[in-house]
C-alpha cells in the first residue's frame, strides 16, 4: 500500500452548534455547509478538514444515522488516499483489521474503506478524484 496524502481530517461531532462555535467563532476557521455537514478545502495542512456529524458517519458506514451501540463511537476521522483502495483494504483485512466499509463509492465519486483505528478514530483509505487534480495521480506527482 503507498499512501499519497491526507486527504482529510476532523473532528465527529455531536453538538453541531457547539463545535460550530470553537472552529467558526473562536477559531475563524470558514466552513462551507452541505447542510450539517461544515468543511472547507482551503486550510492550509489538509486536503479537507470537516466537522462530520456522528450520523451522517454512521449512514456512510452502516446505512442508518444510528452508530452500533456495539461498537465504540469515534471522536474524529481521518482519510489517506491510497494508490488502490482494493489492495489496500485486503492488506488492511490480511493484517486484522475489520472494515467497517470496504471499497464503497460515495455520491461524490469517493472510494472509501473505513475501520476503527485502536485510539477510535474512524480511517479511510480512499480514492479522491476532486483531491489529487488532474487524473488518479496525487497533486505534484506525474501522470
Amino acid at each position: 500500500m503507498r499512501v499519497l496524502f491526507v486527504a482529510g481530517f476532523g473532528p465527529i461531532v455531536r453538538d453541531l452548534e457547539a463545535s460550530r462555535r470553537l472552529y467558526v467563532d473562536a477559531l475563524g476557521i470558514a466552513l462551507d455547509a452541505d447542510g450539517d455537514y461544515l468543511h472547507t478545502e482551503a486550510l492550509a495542512g489538509v486536503k479537507s478538514f470537516a466537522l462530520w456529524p456522528l450520523s451522517q458517519a454512521a449512514e456512510s458506514c452502516f446505512g442508518t444515522t444510528e452508530w452500533p451501540a456495539h461498537l465504540p463511537a469515534p471522536h474524529a476521522w481521518l482519510e489517506f488516499d491510497v494508490d488502490d483502495v482494493a489492495a489496500a483494504s485486503a492488506e488492511l483485512t490480511a493484517r486484522g483489521y475489520t472494515p467497517l466499509v470496504s471499497a464503497r463509492v460515495e455520491p461524490w465519486g469517493q472510494t472509501v474503506t473505513r475501520l476503527l483505528s485502536p485510539e477510535g478514530i474512524l480511517v479511510g483509505v480512499t480514492l479522491t478524484p476532486s483531491l489529487r487534480g488532474d487524473g488518479d495521480h496525487a497533486p505534484g506527482e506525474e501522470a
